[in-house]
This record gives C-alpha cells, structure tokens and sequence, in this order.
C-alpha cells in the first residue's frame, strides 16, 4: 500500500502533513468556504481491524465522508501499520498522522499528567470514570495535550485490564510472587507489578506475542478483548484473572496542524464527528467484553471471576505515593 508510506516519507521532507490535499480555489483561500480542495486524512491505531477502536474510526469516516459530500475522506490502518502508539502520538505532534485512538500510557510521554489515568484501581466503576472524564478534569487534560500540538477528539476506553498467565490460576498477590509479566511501558504499571511481587517486562505489544509464545514472559495483563483477538490461547495463556486492576482509558486525537489545515468548515464536521466516536465505542467494548470473555472460555481458558481485589488495591497503594501529580489523583479519588 502506497499510502501508509506517506505520514513517514513526510518527515523526510520537511514535516509536511500526512493530511493530502487535492484540487485548488483560485484564490489559494483555504481558511473557511467551500474551496473545492478534497482532503485524505490518515488514522492510526495498534489493534485489530475488528476493535472498537477501529469500528469508531470507520463510523467517523463514514459520517465524515457523507456531511463533508466526499471532500474529507478518512483511511484508516489497523495493527500499528503506520506505527505503535508511541509513533503515532509523535506523529500527530509532528504533523505526519492526522488521527490517532491510543491508550493513555504511551501519550503520558507527552502529557505527563495522564500517569494518574493509570493508577491501579483509580475508578471505582466506569461510569465514575465517564463521568470524570467527560467534565472538567477531562477538559483540562485535553488542553494539555493541545499544548503538544493534539487536539484531543473523545474519550473511549479499552476495557478493564486482566491478568492471563501459562502457569496457575491468580487469585491473590501472593499468586504473582516472581511471575514474569509483560506490561506496557510506563512506569506506573511497571511500580504495581513489582508491588504485587510479579517480574515485570515493559515492551511493545508487536514484541509481547511472541514472547509469550516463546516463553520469555509467562504473563500478560489486557482486557479480555485483545486477549480474544489476539487468541492468547495459542500464546500459553490458560488462565485469565478478572482482577480490573486498570480501567484502560483512550483517547480518539488529531493533529494540530490537520485541523489547522482543514478549511473551517470541514474541521468543524471533522471535530463534531471525533467528538461522538467516544462514546460510541466504548459502548462497543461493553458489549463485545462479554462475548470475548465466552470465546476464551470456549477455547479452554480458565476465566478466575470472583477475585477479592482488596488485597491487590492493598498491595499497590503505595504506588500512589510516586504519582508526581498528586493534586491531580486526589481530585480524581475526592470526585467519586
């Protein structure tokens, strides 16, 4: 494919945009009206073409389409095949992706305030979590993105975070003593692991498969969807934990200089549709949680679902200590 080359050839050449404009006004105006210009515009994400995160994309892409008559069209690559999250979060900031879902961890590179989204049994259930998101404190982390050049769109999620392991079934902390678990790589997730007495390894996802299946790493932690569509079960995965020991924030983004590139009018159509893929996808993952959680029980993963979490909120608490934006994490605790 030609055109999944374009974000990175751009950098090459100066940082031009991924954005593609065609056609011209005579008048070169490209700040509002209807100047003819078509634009192609590049989504990115690192799951699955059949992920909620991927089904919002092609919802938008499809509303985008028919409002703007065909002048903005959408193209939208799965499985990092423009990049992993951390590529296409730096992509956006340099102008070379021009839409991006991720999960928080990778953007704390750039927002560092976003760490507290990845505390350990911040929630205490998602429609607290919508509910924080969706108001001021969901402003405020957006308008730090918008100062890395992000502008963010929507929140949406990747589920609760569960433990699957190739050894035994995980019902307390004391089940993880030297269990080696790959985590993302962020440092909050690395701390709670380590608390919990499990060997963490932070690496990308595309590494982590074959780590698994290779036994380099016994364990992994993700929502149960990614474990169906990934079929850990063919990765030594037999037991999968139900510890929701993280709610998995996402954020649907664009570029900066995308949506200063957009004449007023599309971007207007662009911004409203990014602002309702959100919550449509993660109405998405609630509804296809509870048919990945029968697919892995059908392909004999052994799903432990009556996990007393206290001892593990208890066994991560001092992790909350090392949060560098303590302000942040108690308004969070304090709102719910």
């Amino acid at each position: 494919m030609a055109m999944n080359k374009i974000g990175f050839a751009s950098v090459l050449v100066g940082g031009a945009l991924a954005l593609t404009a065609c056609g011209s006004s005579e008048d070169g105006d490209t700040a509002g009206g209807d100047s003819g210009e078509t634009f192609n515009l590049q989504a990115g994400h690192s799951l699955p073409e059949d992920h909620p995160y991927h089904l919002g994309f092609l919802e938008m892409a499809e509303n985008v389409e028919e409002r703007t008559d065909g002048r903005v069209t959408i193209e939208v690559f799965a499985n990092s095949e423009i990049g992993a999250e951390r590529e296409l979060t730096e992509g956006m900031g340099l102008g070379t992706v021009d839409l991006v879902v991720s999960s928080t961890a990778p953007v704390t590179n750039f927002v560092p305030e976003l760490e507290v989204l990845d505390v350990p049994f911040l929630f205490n259930d998602r429609e607290s979590a919508v509910e924080i998101l969706e108001g001021e404190i969901g402003d405020e982390l957006f308008a730090k993105l918008e100062e890395n050049g992000i502008i963010g769109l929507s929140w949406g999620e990747n589920g609760y975070r569960h433990i699957t392991n190739s050894k035994h079934p995980i019902n307390t902390p004391a089940d993880l003593e030297g269990l080696k678990i790959r985590t993302q790589e962020n440092e909050i997730h690395l701390a709670a692991f380590e608390a919990l007495g499990a060997q963490p390894t932070p690496m990308a996802w595309t590494e982590a498969i074959t780590a698994l299946q290779q036994g380099v790493v016994d364990a992994q932690e993700n929502p149960a969807i990614v474990a169906d569509q990934f079929s850990l079960y063919d990765a030594n995965q037999k037991y999968m934990s139900l510890t929701g020991h993280v709610y998995s924030v996402a954020i649907y983004m664009m570029s900066q200089q995308t949506y200063d590139q957009l004449p007023e009018d599309l971007r207007d159509i662009v911004m409203e549709e990014g602002q309702k893929v959100g919550p449509m996808e993660r109405d998405l993952i609630v509804e296809m949680e509870q048919e990945s959680l029968q697919t892995l029980k059908d392909e004999g993963v052994e799903i432990i679902e009556d996990i007393d979490t206290a001892p593990f909120q208890e066994a991560v608490r001092p992790v909350y200590d090392q949060i560098e934006h303590q302000e942040l994490l108690n308004r969070i605790l304090d709102a719910q």
